[in-house]
């Protein structure tokens, strides 16, 4: 971005004449634009599912507040919004000498035969979880850095497969984080950056899969298990 030119006007001379002459300077300063960085990281799960003909998963992911509860069970913390939408305070994050407490908004819903599926998603699939991460904010770097500075994605689906008997449960997360750097941490180089934000990427979506994933199948067997005594 280029800021228009100043004239700048000094005495000079004084001829013979007795008349004043100036001399003009003109000053031309061009900002460079300042550049976000991007990262992304995707991560794909593929796990054999034991489902019971008396408790498909499908009709566990049907009961969005369980699902919600089983992937996110500190309820001090989490909350209800609306009827898609929770209130999920994450683990903190460390961004070179700052941390981060992100607090997200994140969609949860059902879709089924085949309508507004994920675009990666085949449509012979009978239910799909989806998440999308609707709004967020990084609590503790409002002194450091502006809002605009930062930004953060998260989204994935997940669905069972069935195959004949079998039953594969699939899906995928993506996270993405863009930056901003503050002027204090202008000069740090790229590799140290991308070394960085691909920490912060590997923790969320460590936490994310083993939420989404490692718990929500265990909660699954608990519901199959209710569904028999019944």
């Amino acid at each position: 971005m280029a800021v228009s030119s100043a004239v700048y006007s000094c005495p000079g001379m004084i001829g013979s004449c007795g008349q004043v002459r100036s001399k003009r300077w003109r000053v031309k300063c061009h900002l460079s634009p300042v550049k976000s960085a991007k990262y992304s990281s995707k991560i794909s799960t593929d796990i054999a599912l034991h489902e019971s003909p008396q408790a498909l998963f499908d009709e566990y992911l049907e009961d969005k507040s369980r699902v919600f509860e089983a992937m996110f069970p500190d309820k001090p913390k989490n909350y209800r919004l609306n009827e898609e939408e929770w209130r999920i305070q994450m683990l903190p994050i460390k961004f070179f000498f700052l941390t981060a407490c992100p607090v997200v908004v994140m969609r949860i819903r059902c879709k089924s035969n085949g309508q507004d599926y994920p675009s990666d998603v085949p449509l012979h699939i009978t239910k799909v979880l989806e998440l999308n991460m609707t709004k967020w904010e990084l609590q503790g770097l409002d002194r450091v850095m502006e809002p605009s500075d930062f930004t953060l994605g998260v989204k994935g689906a997940l669905y069972p497969d069935r195959r004949g008997r079998h039953t594969r449960l699939k899906g995928r997360l993506e996270t993405t984080i863009s930056f901003v750097l503050p002027s204090v941490l202008a000069l740090v180089p790229e590799d140290v950056r991308r070394n960085m934000a691909n920490a912060i990427l590997a923790g969320l979506v460590d936490n994310m899969k083993h939420r989404v994933i490692e718990s929500l199948v265990a909660d699954y067997s608990k519901f199959k298990y209710e569904r028999k005594k019944h």
